[in-house]
């Protein structure tokens, strides 16, 4: 059996690491070099490094920051923010990155899911889809939750793992910073739907909260912020819980 992977992730804003509920109402959490060490150091399985208003904004993730990141630690390391070419991937690849995240991109031009996976494989590609819950369907949002697009999450996560995406990132917009437990309904639904990883993003509280997500939710891999950031629950910690709870993880 495939062990559970535990992956903090670092919201980056101008150079720092932030963190919001619901996707708004950022706070600082700190230096992304700085906690990227730790929390290698205390065992996360994979780092996620996300530029969150890269595209918003119209400009690039940062290349130097990323390099800075990837020289501190030694478990894969995933980059996502204003993505959107083949000289992207390769500029950050070479700075230090172990996969590539684009959910913006991929939606103005589904292909490039596609052409990116051809040119660097499957293995190096994770599709974010951030999710919101209108009216009791699942619809794709993009530039960091702020657009609402009429792709339905299901259907939209099919055609990119036919398009050659490696691994799913599913945030929960509904969940996000809330710390109410996953959104284990959909993660569930994905997750037995795909024969890709999908990586569980939005809502975790607690340690039971990753529990569900890899039960109920049967998620490959389940990320988490501020619970991380804010020193609420200590991956060493967590990855014991979860081996007492019977679930597979590496420590």
């Amino acid at each position: 059996m495939l062990t559970k992977r535990i992956i903090p992730c670092l919201d980056v804003k101008e150079g720092r690491t932030v963190k919001g509920v619901n996707f708004v109402e950022l706070r600082d959490a700190g230096d992304p070099v700085e906690l990227g060490k730790i929390y290698a150091d205390e065992g996360a399985d994979e780092l996620v490094f996300l530029d969150i208003t890269a595209t918003v904004e119209k400009r690039k993730t940062l290349v130097d920051l990323v390099t800075k990141v990837a020289k501190t630690v030694n478990i894969p390391f995933t980059v996502g923010g204003g993505i959107s070419s083949v000289e992207d991937i390769k500029a950050l690849l070479n700075a230090g990155a172990d996969k590539i995240s684009i959910n913006s991109a991929a939606v103005r031009n589904p292909e490039i899911v596609d052409q990116m996976a051809r040119e660097f494989g499957s293995q190096c590609i994770v599709v974010a889809i951030d999710t919101k819950n209108l009216d009791g369907l699942d619809f794709v949002h993009t530039h960091g939750g702020r657009k609402a697009t009429l792709l339905q999450t299901q259907k939209w996560a099919n055609e990119v793992t036919d398009r050659g995406a490696g691994e799913i990132l599913l945030t929960s917009m509904d969940h996000d910073g809330v710390k109410n437990g996953f959104a284990n309904e959909i993660t569930g639904e994905l997750s037995s739907m795909l024969s890709i990883p999908v990586i569980a993003s939005g809502g975790a509280g607690t340690m039971q909260h990753f529990k569900e997500v890899f039960t109920a939710g049967k998620a490959d891999a389940a990320l988490a912020a501020s619970i991380f950031h804010f020193k609420e629950i200590a991956i060493p910690d967590l990855k014991q819980y979860l081996a007492e709870q019977g679930i597979n993880v590496r420590r």
